[in-house]
């Protein structure tokens, strides 16, 4: 789902965050979104810097489980 263009940048940085702690985790996207329980074409269009994806907050919170991390780690957005 295209994210609301008032959002876009927060997406952008939420994606970049997940593909962080999944590599930082050694998953790849098909291992985290199995894990998740979503496609591995959803889970690389949220993590598409060029691509703002929404994303439930009942995949955000499965996603932080998987990756072992607290959600708001997920949230937290560097400048």
């Amino acid at each position: 789902m295209k994210a609301n263009l008032n959002h876009a940048d927060d997406y952008i940085k939420l994606g970049l965050n997940i593909a962080y702690y999944r590599k930082l985790g050694g998953l790849t996207q098909l291992e985290l979104a199995e894990a998740v329980n979503i496609s591995r074409t959803h889970l690389s269009n949220i993590e598409a810097p060029n691509m703002p994806t929404s994303v439930s907050l009942d995949t955000l919170f499965e996603i932080a489980k998987a990756l072992d991390i607290p959600v708001y780690k997920l949230l937290m957005f560097k400048d």
